[in-house]
C-alpha cells in the first residue's frame, strides 16, 4: 500500500509541476496577480507531494519490502541500517526522486525566501523550475519508476553495491544534487530575464546567494566523492580525471566563473551577458554531467540503462537548446551600464570568466571526444591525466596569479603598480616558498610551483584583509575595522586561502612515494624513513561481510608511529569483493597501506606515503566555509533597492 501511495504521490507531484509551468508564466504575460500568486502555492504543493513519495521509497528499503523490485535489486534485510536508508538514493531510480526533491526544495525556497523579488519576475523563476521539474517527473513516471512491484517476492534483496556502502559515499550524491540542482535556479533566473529583457543591480544579488549556496554545495560534494575514492579504492591517488569526475567538474568551474560574475553585475551592472551565458552554461553542464553518469555511457557505480539516457538526453536538448534559443533572441537587450578599463577589478574578474571558461573547455573536450571519435569512426582513445594537466597548467598559473591581484583592484579604474606594491610581502613568501622546495624537491619542479601557489594565495588572501583593515596604516583601529567587515569580505579571502590550502596538498602529493611488496609475518619493509613491518593477517567478520586483515605496525627511529589494519572484504549477498584501505592521517602526511592477494603466507602490501594529503580536503571545507561566511552576511538576504524616481530638475522625488 506504501509503494502505492508514493507512486500516486509522484503522479501528483507531476501534475502540480505542469501547473507551475504554465500559470505563473501566463500570470505575468497578462500581469493577473491570481495566477502569478498561484505558482508559490504549486510549488508548495509539488514539495509536499515529492516528499511523501520520496518517504514513501525510504520507508520500504527500511523495511526491506521485497515486492518493490528497486529494493530487491539494492538493498538486503542484513544491510546497517544506515545503508538501507542511504540505499535509497544509491540507485537510478531513487537518486533521480533525490534530484526532484531537490528542485522542488529549491522551488519552496525561492516560493518562500523571494517575496521581495517583484511578483513578476518570482512568478517567472518558479515557472521555469516547474517546466524543468515537469521533464524530470515524466522521466522517473515513464523509465525509471521506483516503486515497481515484483512477484512472487524473493525472500530477501541482492544487496546494495559493496562500493557504496560507506559513509563518504553515501552523503556524496545529496551533496553533488544540492549543487548540480541549485544551478537550476540561477538559470531559471536567467531564463526569467531574458524573457523581460532586463538584468540589473538587483537581479545580481537576488541570484549570487543562489549561485554561492550551489558553489558551496558542489564544492562538498566533489571533494567528498574525491575522499571516498582515495581511501575506498586503494589505489592511493585523489583525482584520474574520469569522465565521472569530469561530469561534476565541469559545472564548477562555471560555477565559480558564474559567482564572480554575478558580483560585477550586482556591484557595478557590467557582464551582464557574461553572467547570464553563465547560469545557462553552469546548469547544461549539470545535466550534462547527469546524463553521462545516469545513462550507462560512462562505466562506474552509478550506470544505468543507456535506453534512459536518451530520455535524459532529450531532456538536455530540450532544456538547453530552448534556453540558448531564447539566449540568442533576447541577449542583445542586455546592454552593460558600467564602463571600466581593463586595469580595473571587473578586469580582473573578466580575465578570471574567460581563464575558468577556457580550463572547462579543455576539460570538456578531453572528456567527450573519446565517445565521439568511438560513436563516430571506431577509435579507441584514451585520454588520461597527462593531457588535462598539461593543458590545464598553463591557464590554472595565471588564473591562480590573478586570484591574489583582483581583490585589491578597486571598481571601475586601478592601479595595478600600486595593487602589487601592497602585495609584496606576499610575493616575497611565494618566492621563497619557490626556491626552498626547489632545494629540498631536487628536480620535481611542479610541487615547488604548486608550493608557491599555495603560500601566494593564502599570502594574498591575507593582504586583502590586511588592506581592508588598514592592519599595516592604522594599527590602533584595525579590530574596529575588522569587526564592521562585510562577511561576504571575510568569505571571499577565507575561500581564496582554502584554494591554497588544497593546492598545498596537491603539490604533496606530487612528492608522494609508494612500494609494491610482498612480506611474510614479522618481516618489514622501509619507506618514506618508516618501518612497516607485518604482524599478522587474521580473518575477522562485519555485520554483512566477511575479511581477510592485515596488521602492520608503523616506527620511526624505533618509537612507534601507528598501526595499520587494511582489509580485504567479501559481500555474500552480491558475492563481491572490496579493497579497505588503512590510513593513518596526520596534518603532515598519511601513512597508507592496502592488503592484496596471499599466498603460501606471503602477503602483498601497497604502502603510500602521501604528504600533505589531508590538505587537500581540508581546503574544500574551508572553501566551503567561506561560502557559507558569505551567505550568513545579511546584504545577501536583502534585495537591491529599487531605482528612485527623478524629478524635473534632477531631485530625488
Amino acid at each position: 500500500m506504501i509503494p502505492e501511495l508514493g507512486h500516486f504521490a509522484l503522479a501528483l507531484a507531476l501534475a502540480l509541476a505542469l501547473a507551475q509551468s504554465t500559470l505563473p508564466i501566463l500570470g505575468a504575460q497578462r500581469h493577473d496577480a491570481r495566477l502569478m500568486t498561484a505558482g508559490a502555492l504549486l510549488a508548495y504543493g509539488q514539495l509536499l507531494a515529492v516528499l511523501a513519495g520520496f518517504g514513501a521509497l525510504m520507508w520500504s528499503f527500511v523495511v526491506s519490502d521485497t515486492t518493490v523490485s528497486n529494493v530487491v535489486a539494492n538493498s538486503h534485510s542484513a544491510k546497517p541500517l544506515l545503508y538501507k536508508l542511504t540505499g535509497t538514493w544509491g540507485n537510478h531510480e531513487g537518486s533521480m526522486v533525490l534530484w526532484v526533491l531537490i528542485l522542488a526544495l529549491c522551488g519552496g525556497a525561492v516560493a518562500g525566501f523571494g517575496r521581495n523579488l517583484p511578483t513578476a519576475l518570482q512568478a517567472r523563476v518558479i515557472g521555469v523550475l516547474g517546466l524543468v521539474a515537469v521533464g524530470f517527473h515524466a522521466f522517473i513516471l515513464l523509465t525509471s519508476n521506483p516503486f515497481r512491484r515484483i512477484w512472487p517476492p524473493p525472500m530477501d534483496g541482492q544487496g546494495l553495491n559493496p562500493l557504496l556502502q560507506d559513509p563518504g559515499l553515501a552523503f556524496h550524491p545529496p551533496l553533488l544534487y544540492l549543487g548540480y540542482v541549485g544551478y537550476a535556479v540561477t538559470f531559471a533566473f536567467a531564463c526569467a530575464a531574458l524573457i523581460e529583457g532586463r538584468v540589473d543591480a538587483a537581479w545580481g544579488r537576488w541570484v549570487r546567494p543562489w549561485a554561492l549556496a550551489a558553489w558551496s554545495f558542489l564544492t562538498l560534494g566533489i571533494a567528498l566523492g574525491s575522499w571516498w575514492a582515495y581511501y575506498e579504492l586503494g589505489w592511493g591517488g585523489y583525482w584520474f580525471w574520469d569522465p565521472v569526475e569530469n561530469a561534476s567538474f565541469l559545472p564548477w568551474l562555471a560555477g565559480t566563473a558564474l559567482l564572480h560574475s554575478a558580483i560585477v553585475v550586482e556591484k557595478r551592472e557590467a557582464l551582464k551577458v557574461w553572467t547570464v551565458l553563465l547560469a545557462l552554461l553552469a546548469f547544461a553542464l549539470s545535466l550534462l554531467g547527469t546524463f553521462l553518469v545516469r545513462s550507462g555511457v560512462l562505466n562506474s557505480v552509478h550506470a544505468s540503462d543507456p535506453a534512459r539516457g536518451v530520455f535524459i538526453l532529450g531532456l538536455l536538448m530540450a532544456y538547453v537548446g530552448g534556453a540558448f534559443a531564447l539566449f540568442a533572441w533576447r541577449a542583445g537587450r542586455l546592454a552593460p551600464t558600467g564602463l571600466f578599463a581593463p586595469i580595473s577589478r571587473e578586469g580582473a574578474l573578466v580575465l578570471n570568466n574567460l581563464l575558468l571558461c577556457s580550463i572547462c573547455a579543455v576539460v570538456l573536450v578531453g572528456t567527450l571526444y573519446p565517445m565521439f571519435a568511438d560513436a563516430l569512426f571506431g577509435t579507441k582513445i584514451s585520454v588520461g591525466p597527462p593531457f588535462f594537466n598539461t593543458a590545464a597548467a598553463p591557464l590554472a598559473i595565471p588564473l591562480v596569479a590573478a586570484m591574489a591581484v583582483g581583490p585589491m583592484l578597486p571598481w571601475k579604474r586601478a592601479d595595478l603598480r600600486g595593487a602589487l606594491q601592497r602585495l609584496w610581502w606576499a610575493a616575497l613568501l611565494a618566492a621563497g616558498a619557490l626556491l626552498l622546495c626547489l632545494a629540498l624537491a631536487g628536480e620535481r619542479v611542479w610541487p615547488a610551483i604548486g608550493f608557491a601557489a599555495a603560500v601566494w594565495l593564502v599570502a594574498g588572501a591575507a593582504a586583502d584583509l590586511a588592506d581592508r583593515t588598514g592592519l599595516l596604516r592604522r594599527p590602533g583601529q584595525a579590530w574596529n575595522r575588522a569587526r564592521g567587515l562585510p562577511r561576504a569580505a571575510w568569505g571571499a579571502a577565507v575561500a581564496h586561502a582554502g584554494m591554497g590550502v588544497t593546492i598545498a596538498g596537491i603539490a604533496g602529493m606530487g612528492l608522494a612515494t609508494d612500494a609494491l611488496v610482498s612480506l611474510r609475518p614479522g618481516e618489514a619493509h622501509r619507506l618514506a624513513g618508516y618501518e612497516w613491518r607485518l604482524e599478522g593477517v587474521r580473518d575477522v567478520a562485519g555485520p554483512n561481510w566477511s575479511a581477510r586483515e592485515a596488521r602492520v605496525t608503523i616506527r620511526r627511529d624505533g618509537a612507534a608511529v601507528a598501526v595499520l589494519e587494511p582489509q580485504r572484504r567479501f559481500y555474500p549477498a552480491g558475492r563481491q569483493n572490496t579493497t579497505e584501505a588503512a590510513i593513518h592521517a596526520t596534518l603532515s602526511a598519511d601513512l597508507y597501506a592496502v592488503l592484496g592477494e596471499e599466498r603460501d603466507g606471503v602477503a602483498v602490501l601497497r604502502l603510500h606515503h602521501n604528504p600533505l594529503a589531508p590538505w587537500i580536503w581540508l581546503g574544500a571545507a574551508v572553501m566551503a566555509l567561506g561560502g557559507a561566511l558569505s551567505l550568513s552576511d545579511r546584504r545577501m538576504r536583502v534585495s537591491a533597492p529599487a531605482p528612485r524616481p527623478v524629478v524635473r530638475g534632477g531631485a530625488p522625488a
